[in-house]
């Protein structure tokens, strides 16, 4: 194996890093728009609703699969980051859990009580997708600053879990354009016009302070010819942003041609975003303290639990396909009996 690959002890945390940055893209898009939908509940309508948990109804399950398989890469190769990262953020991961907890309880019960109780589970799902975006932006923008806790982080990091909250609402209501049709959907087109705007102040916050946090982020962004390379990210991120605004003032069309094109430019915001994150802070798993390779568990554990995740990732990416291939199509009416 040494003579194929060169040195685990090297190529192996690189691999998990990759596995761990794709899982939480992976999840930040999909359970993103579940989150949006939330998030978009507290603003529509009571009639409309059923059908908005119709469209996420059978992912939305399966999409929070790959937190876990996030968090669970974390633990078993990186676990020194993992008990840093989640001691630094022990009350936002609590509140994210609460949070998801009170959402999936919320989404079962609505179904199965009286007519005049479903409000108050709405409500439920609202303030449990809310505070689960929010929680995830609040960590996020702490991970920038370092994992240090000034009156400083703290504000940015409320910045960030606002946009990216935003972030989730733009995803969700580009799902709900793709997946209705009708007044639902030109409701869901003014959503997201609303939402691009946050969702670019986020990112442009996060593209000022990140140099300004570390002096080797600085010194990645800011030298050449790494400015050179780097450039495009964000050239094209204001250009997908750019593009997503004018496009949406132009929908919904009358054959929901044009339908699939702000979830696919919501997805390459993320995508972009993800990449400039994964970019800056590379090698470190733990901002300015642990590299990838200090937190790496031994060579010989990774080997077993790469065993395993190239396991079980073809399953869930199997099991998810399947689900949104046989789910295709717009979202009916939702019904219970």
């Amino acid at each position: 194996m040494m003579h194929l690959f060169g040195d685990p002890a090297v190529w192996l945390p690189v691999v998990f890093a990759g596995l761990m940055g794709v899982s939480i893209l992976i999840y930040v898009t999909l359970d993103g728009f579940d989150l949006g939908i939330g998030i978009l509940f507290g603003g529509a309508p009571e009639p409309w609703r059923d059908r908005m948990i119709a469209a996420i109804g059978p992912f939305w399950d399966a999409n929070e699969t790959w937190l876990v398989l996030a968090v669970g890469l974390l633990l078993v190769a990186f676990p020194m980051a993992h008990g840093t990262i989640l001691t630094a953020l022990y009350l936002p991961v609590a509140i994210m859990l609460l949070g998801l907890i009170l959402r999936g309880v919320a989404f079962e019960f609505r179904a199965k009580v009286e007519p005049e109780k479903k409000r108050n589970w709405d409500r439920a799902f609202f303030v449990g997708s809310l505070m689960t975006a929010l929680s995830q932006g609040y960590m996020l923008g702490l991970y920038i600053m370092g994992l240090e806790q000034t009156p400083w982080t703290i504000a940015f990091a409320m910045l960030t879990a606002v946009c990216l909250a935003a972030g989730y609402a733009l995803i969700g209501a580009a799902w709900i354009i793709l997946k209705t049709d009708g007044q639902l959907q030109r409701r869901a087109v003014r959503w997201a016009r609303r939402a691009v705007g946050l969702v670019a102040l986020g990112m442009a916050a996060v593209s000022m302070a990140s140099p300004l946090v570390s002096p080797r982020i600085f010194e990645k962004w800011f030298s050449v010819p790494e400015i050179i390379l780097l450039a495009p990210l964000p050239i094209l991120s204001g250009v997908v942003l750019a593009g997503l605004w004018m496009v949406l003032g132009h929908l919904p069309d009358r054959n929901d041609r044009w339908d699939w094109v702000p979830f696919a430019g919501a997805v390459s915001v993320f995508g972009l975003a993800f990449a400039g994150l994964a970019y800056s802070f590379y090698p470190y798993v733990v901002p300015e303290r642990l590299t990838i390779y200090e937190a790496a568990s031994a060579p010989e554990s990774l080997m077993v639990i790469l065993a395993g995740t190239l396991f079980v990732l073809p399953v869930i990416l199997g099991y998810s396909a399947f689900a949104y291939r046989v789910f295709r199509g717009k979202a009916t009416d939702l019904r219970y009996d």
